[in-house]
């Protein structure tokens, strides 16, 4: 069974910054992809950013510039630095790894971004 645990998730100013991380139960070293979705209220999960062991990144048309994905292979650690937040990222967000073809997801951590 794999684990995923977020924190740093919190209540931010329009132009704060937060530093999410997510640490996995087990190895990050073999696992090809993993990423940050999102899902504010009333609306779909989505996509925020993913990383692969490669070092591939995609993003999120609207937090490109804004956001940068990275991940610790020794930690087994993948974290979302967050800049120049607005209120529309107000969202929960979940770590998501994918292996053997089996999605995986933490429980969430919330994002508040209000003056």
């Amino acid at each position: 069974q794999v684990q995923l645990v977020e924190s740093g998730g919190g209540l931010v100013q329009p132009g704060g910054s937060l530093r999410l991380s997510c640490t996995c139960s087990r190895s990050t070293s073999s696992i090809y992809r993993m990423g940050w979705y999102r899902q504010a209220p009333g609306k779909q999960r989505e996509l925020v950013a993913t990383l692969t062991n490669g070092g591939t990144t995609t993003y999120k048309d609207s937090v490109k510039g804004r956001f940068t994905i990275s991940r610790d292979n020794a930690k087994n650690t993948v974290y979302l630095q967050m800049n120049s937040l607005k209120p529309e990222d107000t969202a929960v967000y979940y770590c998501n790894v994918v292996i053997f073809g089996v999605d995986y997801w933490g429980r969430g951590t919330q994002v508040t971004v209000s003056s």
